[in-house]
């Protein structure tokens, strides 16, 4: 049996007006030290948007999103955070915000396979 490793993850959501407390799970975000995986999926399905935040400006909700990946990666695309270590990113990318994409709490768990993690997680969360 493969070693099993702590990971953490959280899930990614649309909040288009913070104040109503309403949100749309998009995607997930899943950290594992010990296998040194950092990763997000998401997908933003327009007609379900389209229903839930008539008017958001969906390509700035795309360049948000594509900044979560660009900090996951840890290219310099990533710019300053994206420089830093995988655990402080992660920190940074699921640190509480008032934005239009926000993060769940984290969550704990055990894991062999962060790829795979994040497909069951993505599937049993987002989809």
């Amino acid at each position: 049996m493969p070693d099993k490793h702590v990971f953490e993850y959280a899930v990614l959501r649309v909040v288009p007006r913070v104040e109503r407390e309403e949100f749309l799970n998009v995607g997930v975000i899943v950290y594992c030290r010990g296998l040194g995986f950092l990763q997000t999926r998401y997908h933003l399905p327009p007609a379900r948007l389209q229903a839930f935040a008539p008017g958001l400006d969906v390509d700035e909700l795309v360049e948000r999103l594509r900044a979560f990946e660009r900090i996951c990666q840890g290219r310099p695309e990533g710019g300053a955070i994206g420089q830093l270590p995988p655990h402080e990113r992660f920190r940074w990318l699921t640190a509480t915000r008032s934005t239009v994409v926000q993060t769940s709490p984290v969550h704990p768990g055990m894991c062999a396979d962060g790829p795979a993690t994040l497909a069951r997680l993505y599937a049993q969360l987002v989809e």
